[in-house]
């Protein structure tokens, strides 16, 4: 390996044990001594329940981890966004399944807590996989309540959801292990079936305080809405439990007898790894998103046995099209190409940037997976459309438009892998989070924004340095470049893939050894709603 690799391998490593040390603290919730406390309560975390619900044996994914990341500081904080979602299986059937960390503010929801349930809402409606509720939260975040009561994509939206999911025959059981209080408690209770533990759950619309300031009504909160007030007096609640694990293994219990599932009936068969190693993908995606590489060598590393058949290979060469498989599924994969590419005519394209041919082969492409019903994977790393007179003149917002039409309309399941950059309309084409992939994540190495740090910092510094004049000041060179390091740090922090994450633009910034296995389960999930709908593009210019 020459020197270029090992400076890229060490870089990308060091992006990875930065993601590691991220995640070891995100998983400590709302700290050691708060575990501790619910310890002392006879409760498990979220974590040790979603762990002792999920098959031990099986592989599961963890959407949105790193939501929250870095907001609400004046309040404290609110790591993974107060709520842990995972898919996995249980007693072999895939679920999802959504658990309140009691150890960040007692559970309570924050804007971006109901944004992370709506979106394991959303998976499961997408699938139609059961979903699966450990209920412990002391309800909306009252500081904060503007953000999060009334409008369309809010608190009440989860009821909606679930009404919606029901009427849609998916499963969806609760378990009442700690508080649930006010709008919160028609959660559970509009689920198929709610279980309770005994003791250390309480259900209710009013708790005693409020209960007593209300009506003025003395009654202590297990008596108002205990385990053995709703499983014997009120009927709200289906099964007590005496602890968490006994709540736990009556959901295993159920979740054992639902039937089989109709099957979009994706090609599968035999797994098998890469026959390259997968490893040296560190070494091959370059420590600066400036740098050209083959992304070739990159889609060979993720593919089973290192087989991919191109599609319409000498043309449109700034994107890859072609078949493969991964994990055993059939997938059409649609990837920027991020070397300089020299076409037959002899015109030189510029890698990670979408030409009119390359936009008119990927819509082909993604025409010919939606008739073949194979799911679409796309790696990003795209720094947006080619501009120009040129390019004007042949037609690129025409083509453009055509392949952003094509990933709309698309109706078998759509998986996105921000690889590098994720710039402006590249993003939209290549399938970002408008364009309804059913998971998108990111590699430590991703960039998200509207353009590159550098020019837009560039931009934004001339504009401020216009407006400073405007008002009589001075700007010197050394001004300027003040001006410009202030605006791109903050630019850069606003690419970052974990600003990303922490506003669920991607479901995870993951290491990139482990996307075989994230768009394997995703497909597993996929393959579970047939699909009901034609593929059309509509009215397209030709």
């Amino acid at each position: 390996m020459d020197l270029n690799f090992n400076k890229n391998e060490d870089h990308n490593k060091l992006l990875l044990s930065d993601l590691r040390q991220k995640f070891a603290k995100i998983k400590l919730g709302g700290g050691e001594k708060r575990i501790q406390k619910l310890h002392a309560e006879g409760k498990m975390t979220a974590r040790e329940r979603i762990d002792y619900l999920l098959d031990a044996n099986a592989e599961s994914i963890e959407i949105g981890a790193f939501v929250g990341d870095g907001m609400y500081k004046e309040h404290g904080g609110c790591p993974s966004g107060g709520v842990v979602v995972k898919i996995g299986h249980i007693k072999g059937k895939q679920c999802i399944v959504v658990a309140n960390d009691a150890t960040v503010k007692a559970g309570a929801w924050f804007p971006i807590t109901a944004k992370k349930n709506l979106r394991a809402q959303e998976i499961a409606m997408e699938n139609k996989i059961p979903i699966i509720y450990l209920v412990d939260s002391a309800g909306v975040y009252l500081p904060m309540q503007d953000e999060i009561f009334p409008d369309k994509e809010h608190f009440g939206r989860i009821f909606r959801n679930n009404a919606i999911m029901s009427s849609m025959g998916i499963t969806q059981i609760s378990a009442i292990m700690g508080s649930c209080v006010a709008g919160g408690a028609y959660l559970p209770i509009m689920s198929d079936e709610a279980i309770i533990v005994d003791k250390t759950a309480s259900i209710f619309l009013a708790g005693s305080y409020l209960v007593k300031a209300a009506i003025g009504e003395n009654i202590d909160n297990e008596t108002l809405g205990g385990a053995t007030t709703h499983c014997e007096i009120s009927g709200v609640t289906d099964y007590k439990a005496k602890d968490d694990k006994d709540a736990l293994d009556k959901i295993k219990n159920i979740v054992d007898k639902i039937g089989d599932y109709d099957k979009a009936g994706f090609s599968r068969i035999k797994a098998q790894k890469p026959t390259l190693n997968e490893k040296e993908i560190y070494g091959i995606l370059p420590k600066a998103r400036t740098e050209q590489y083959d992304m070739m060598e990159i889609i060979l590393r993720l593919v089973d046995n290192s087989e991919f058949e191109a599609y319409k290979e000498g043309y449109g060469q700034t994107i890859i099209t072609g078949y493969a498989r991964i994990d055993g599924w059939a997938v059409g994969i649609v990837a920027n190409q991020r070397k300089v590419i020299k076409t037959k005519k002899g015109e030189m394209q510029f890698g990670g940037v979408i030409y009119s041919d390359s936009a008119d082969k990927a819509t082909r492409f993604i025409a010919n997976c939606n008739q073949k019903k194979i799911p679409l994977v796309f790696l990003q790393d795209v720094t947006g459309f080619m501009v120009g007179s040129k390019s004007e003149q042949g037609g690129i917002i025409k083509d453009g438009a055509k392949m952003v039409n094509a990933v709309s309309n698309s109706v078998v399941p759509k998986f996105t892998v921000v690889v590098g950059n994720s710039y402006g309309a590249g993003n939209y084409a290549m399938c970002g989070k408008a364009y309804d992939p059913r998971l998108i994540i990111a590699w430590p190495s991703a960039e998200l924004a509207v353009m590159g740090g550098t020019q837009a910092a560039k931009v934004l510094a001339q504009i401020e340095a216009s407006s400073l004049k405007a008002k009589g000041e001075e700007v010197n060179e050394a001004k300027e470049a003040e001006l410009f390091a202030k605006i791109k740090a903050r630019y850069d922090e606003q690419t970052s893939p974990y600003y990303a994450a922490s506003r669920l633009w991607t479901d995870a910034v993951i290491d990139p050894l482990e996307t075989r296995n994230w768009i394997s389960i995703g497909i597993e999930a996929a393959n579970h709603a047939p699909i009901e709908k034609a593929f059309n593009l509509g009215v397209i210019q030709v």
